[in-house]
């Protein structure tokens, strides 16, 4: 009879948790080291991009901070061309705001300096078995985000 060693048990979830958001707020951190973009303004230009228009309180309320903190975010990204503002129909006294081409373009323009960093660093320190496993993982990190918003949908 051939014995087999066990698998080992796996490891403890809250282990596995930690490593995960320490490992991928790293790598989100680092990657954002070549963007343009200071991380605030981006995260309300990302937030347009993904949502669309908004309103100063609708941003402020998003991002969970104060109105005049918003303002003078949503002032500075109009400045650069980045926000257009336009008359809100419901409410005339507010004004929507939406990304401009040039504010789709700069934060495109992140985006791809992120993803050519990415890639050289994965070129450069995985090899071809390890990129395949990577790849296959990249599916259960889809799975654990999507059952992260399920738990935090409200």
């Amino acid at each position: 009879m051939n014995a087999t060693p066990a698998d080992p048990p796996p490891p403890a979830v809250e282990d596995v948790a930690t490593h995960l958001r320490s490992a991928v707020g790293t790598l989100v951190r680092s990657t954002r080291a070549v963007d343009r973009i200071a991380p605030i303004p981006a995260a309300v230009l990302d937030l347009l991009a993904a949502r669309g228009p908004m309103t100063t309180a609708d941003l402020a309320s998003s991002r969970g901070v104060r109105h005049q903190t918003m303002a003078a975010t949503v002032k500075d990204l109009a400045d650069a061309g980045f926000l257009s503002a336009g008359p809100d129909p419901d409410d005339a006294r507010k004004k929507i705001l939406a990304l401009t081409e040039a504010g789709r373009h700069a934060l495109d323009a992140d985006r791809r300096q992120r993803t050519v960093l990415l890639a050289a660093a994965l070129d450069q320190a995985l090899d071809a078995d390890e990129l395949r496993v990577l790849a296959r993982a990249l599916d259960l990190l889809d799975r654990v985000s999507v059952a992260v918003n399920q738990m935090t949908a409200t």
